[in-house]
């Protein structure tokens, strides 16, 4: 029986005629995904999900969704897909991740336009039979200096089509190597000093716990006096109130803004000031960059529906069906890997070295490469996945070498992920034992045997008495459960580490009292997921 696809949102019927000459049965029902009920009442029919941004694949559609094997979204973003859910149901989760970067960038310098000559207000004002020229008085973009915050795919984008209007550029982003900026043309800066020097600043970035309200009031009274922001990315990367309130003061110039913290957004602390700009999140809406998404979107689930074939997963990595079954623990061990190390980076990572010893070298190196990159990767970009992870980084100006070697030492295999920075050099090693659980084996050099677990606690010290006893009393007073302990040293006295499992995450002040007691030198909480 051939596989059944719903499209439930609108999509091309280029794409829609994909499915049906690749042999899949498909129910174009655009609309559908706005009724909850009806979806729910169909969806068990169904082995794959076309999607935009309409339809809510939430835990309760995926708990009916009994055939469901894969959620395809025609775009980057799947805010509107209960990813956890989809892993815990086996779904794949699909996106494509390149298909709108040049029209999101196209947008943010046209918003900046906007901005500038405070176009839309004059529209309306010579649409109503007024004829204020002297009103609008604009500000060339030609030699002011662009701030962009977050130069990756779509930043780099935006920084290239401003050195072409003659603007200066600097850029500032933790993961924005010296190389990649120099590629770029960029200058590499701090956050202070963009904010002190930029005439625009524009966001590119994900919305992650580092980079909510990254334009927060503190940030925001530190920008030039007549700056203009524009942000095309990201809701929640700017505190809407305090920005009004720098509008209102004079302070901030202008601002364009496509996206906002909570949408549909019907109310805001922007709306109906002067010199606002205010788009209904339109940074991927032009038609080549909907085509793209819908045509990349089904030829993606008609290749996994068919070959089993993985492409743009979010939750899964890609690799062939035969291969799935036995590299599964290891490609979860490879992320663990790079999470780890990716959780205590914060500047630019130059190189990546990987080895592979054993068993696991014969592997699919290149499945299990992508893997740990994306690992590293996942904390400044939680949208990456194993199919972008090799393009951003080689972007980002990384080198990423990898070595096999036949078995060595008591394990069948292992790996090893060696990061290193203008500043520093961490490594980590880790197994799969045989019950199919990754586990740490390695940490700057000292061995260790550590138990993955969700939530954990990183701790660096120098060996001497008192270290149990300060986590397992902190922890206890504070109820915070200890599932797993483990310790390690280098020798007796010197360089030592512990890697708590914890049931719950634990809260900052539990971190500061650590930190307090003198005995640490770094106190880490880290988070894997282990789905």
């Amino acid at each position: 029986m051939a596989p059944k696809v719903l499209v439930s949102d609108k999509l091309s019927e280029t794409a829609v005629q994909i499915f049906r000459d690749r042999g899949i049965d498909v129910d174009f029902e655009p609309g559908l995904g706005k009724d909850k009920d009806r979806l729910l009442e169909v969806i068990g029919q169904y082995d794959g999900l076309a999607i935009r941004s309409a339809t809510k694949v939430t835990e309760k559609i995926l708990e009916a969704a009994d055939n469901l094997k894969v959620i395809g979204r025609a775009g980057i973003g799947v805010d509107n897909v209960d990813r956890a859910a989809s892993s815990k149901k086996g779904v794949i989760v699909m996106n494509t991740p390149f298909g709108n970067m040049i029209t999101t960038a196209e947008h943010a310098i046209a918003m900046m336009f906007a901005v500038a000559r405070q176009i839309p207000e004059a529209s309306a004002s010579t649409h109503a039979g007024k004829w204020e020229k002297s009103k609008f008085m604009g500000v060339e973009l030609t030699n002011k200096t662009l701030g962009v915050i977050g130069a990756g795919n779509i930043g780099g984008i935006v920084c290239d089509r401003a050195l072409g209007l003659k603007m200066k550029v600097v850029a500032y982003d933790p993961f924005l190597s010296d190389e990649r900026a120099s590629q770029l043309g960029v200058e590499k800066v701090e956050l202070d000093e963009l904010l002190k020097r930029a005439d625009f600043i524009t966001l590119h970035v994900p919305l992650t716990d580092s980079t909510r309200n990254i334009l927060s009031a503190e940030n925001i009274a530190k920008t030039k006096k007549g700056v203009r922001i524009i942000n095309c990315a990201r809701g929640g990367l700017v505190d809407e109130e305090a920005l009004a309130e720098a509008l209102k003061s004079g302070h901030v110039a202008g601002a364009a803004f496509d996206v906002f913290a909570v949408e549909p957004a019907t109310d805001s602390p922007l709306f109906n000031l002067p010199n606002v700009v205010c788009t209904p999140h339109l940074g991927a809406a032009t038609t080549e960059a909907q085509e793209n998404v819908a045509l990349q979107v089904a030829e993606q689930m008609s290749d996994y529906l068919l070959t089993g074939a993985v492409t743009n997963a979010l939750n899964m990595p890609s690799v062939t069906a035969e291969e799935a079954k036995v590299m599964g623990p290891w490609v979860k061990l490879a992320e663990h890997l790079g999470g780890f190390v990716g959780q205590l980076t914060d500047e630019a990572i130059l190189e990546v070295e990987i080895l592979y010893n054993g068993s696991v070298s014969k592997m699919n190196l290149d499945a299990l490469n992508c893997a740990a990159i994306a690992g590293v990767m996942k904390v400044a970009n939680p949208d990456v996945n194993m199919v972008s992870a090799p393009v951003i980084a080689k972007e980002r100006g990384m080198k990423i070498s990898t070595t096999s070697q036949d078995k060595s030492g008591v394990f069948d295999g292992y790996m090893r992920l060696v990061v290193k920075t203008d500043k520093r050099e961490r490594s980590i090693a880790g197994t799969v034992f045989s019950d199919g659980k990754p586990r740490f084996i390695q940490i700057k050099g000292i061995n260790i045997d550590a138990e993955i677990g969700r939530h954990m606690l990183y701790t660096t010290n120098k060996d001497v008495p008192g270290i149990i006893g300060a986590l397992g009393v902190t922890m206890g007073e504070n109820g915070v459960n200890i599932a797993n302990f483990t310790l390690g040293r280098s020798s007796q006295g010197e360089n030592a580490i512990a890697l708590l499992y914890v049931d719950a995450p634990i809260p900052a002040p539990i971190l500061d009292k650590l930190q307090e007691t003198g005995l640490f030198q770094s106190v880490q909480p880290l988070v894997f997921d282990v789905n």
